[in-house]
């Protein structure tokens, strides 16, 4: 997969190829010169004639299950098992979720967040704004059938199977919004109207896993910020003892209150200016600190107290 990768980060190489399909609108740019083919279900009457598989309840319920333990268990990996679960409960050769990123640049607008089967190895892959499957289906809103022939990867300058079938569908979440599909590499037919409502409760499920990893990461953050304050707090107890000392040894050298050369008053002036030193140090490693998981910072501030 590394020559399939490799040719999404080629973000200049691609910008010189698609040069000119940025000056057109999304739907526009699905044309026949870029290999790329959306069309709108609700207008395909040919779609709503497929009747492809019979579902099994149990694999259904059971795929269900997976992904509302993965809500509870490992909510960070929430996504990826939502397109394993698209791979599974719709019979597709290849299942991923993208979501859109401003940044300025039309080259890197999409990111492939999660990728499950033959395109696994797409994870983390940047795509252009146009032309794109994702766009228009973000632009109509509603789902999509998509496919992809060789002229598109030969534009893209990449290697990867064609999408002969595939169903693509919006979702957002706050300002976050993006896509979830399914593919297939071979079959000319391989999705219904049965995968469609399938794939739109894994549409709901992708909203509701970036508005959970969302919120978590706003409790880490602030979990983390409570943390770092604690240590600032600590450490400034801390400081304060060494500082004192220096204080009044410099007070009394001052007034004459201590006995000895300026050898004998570094020597007594040394304890408390390491000590001093350490802690300032730790007070400087903070924001680094800030940056951690909260129970390594609480370690931080263990292993300080107990010193």
């Amino acid at each position: 997969m590394a020559s399939i990768l490799c040719g999404f980060d080629r973000a200049g190489s691609w910008a010189e190829r698609a040069k000119g399909f940025y000056q057109m609108s999304t739907v526009d740019s699905i044309t026949a010169d870029t290999g790329l083919e959306v069309i709108d279900l609700v207008e395909d009457a040919s779609f709503a004639e497929r009747h492809l598989h019979e579902r099994d309840v149990v694999t259904q319920m059971e795929g269900m299950r997976r992904v509302a333990r993965a809500f509870i268990d490992n909510p960070d990996a929430i996504l990826q098992e939502l397109v394993n679960a698209a791979v599974e409960l719709c019979g597709a050769d290849s299942s991923g979720i993208s979501i859109q990123q401003d940044t300025g640049r039309d080259e890197d607008y999409y990111h492939w967040v999660a990728t499950a089967g033959a395109y696994s190895g797409f994870l983390n892959a940047v795509l252009p704004r146009s032309p794109s499957a994702c766009g228009v289906c973000l632009e109509r809103g509603r789902p999509q059938l998509f496919r992809v022939t060789q002229r598109f990867f030969d534009l893209l300058g990449v290697e990867a199977p064609e999408v002969t079938d595939g169903i693509l569908l919006p979702w957002d979440e706050g300002e976050t919004r993006g896509t979830i599909f399914v593919m297939a590499h071979g079959r000319d037919e391989a999705f219904d109207g049965n995968d469609v409502r399938m794939m739109q409760v894994l549409a709901d499920f992708v909203a509701m896993g970036v508005r959970q990893q969302r919120q978590q990461k706003q409790l880490m953050e602030q979990a983390m910020l409570g943390a770092a304050a604690g240590m600032a707090n600590e450490l400034a107890h801390r400081i304060n003892n060494p500082l004192q000392s220096i204080t009044n040894l410099v007070y009394l050298a001052a007034a004459g209150g201590v006995s000895g050369d300026a050898k004998t008053l570094a020597e007594e002036l040394s304890v408390p200016i390491q000590r001093l030193s350490v802690l300032a140090a730790r007070l400087l490693s903070l924001p680094t600190a800030a940056n951690r998981r909260p129970e390594t910072v609480d370690e931080d501030l263990r292993v300080m107290t107990a010193e």
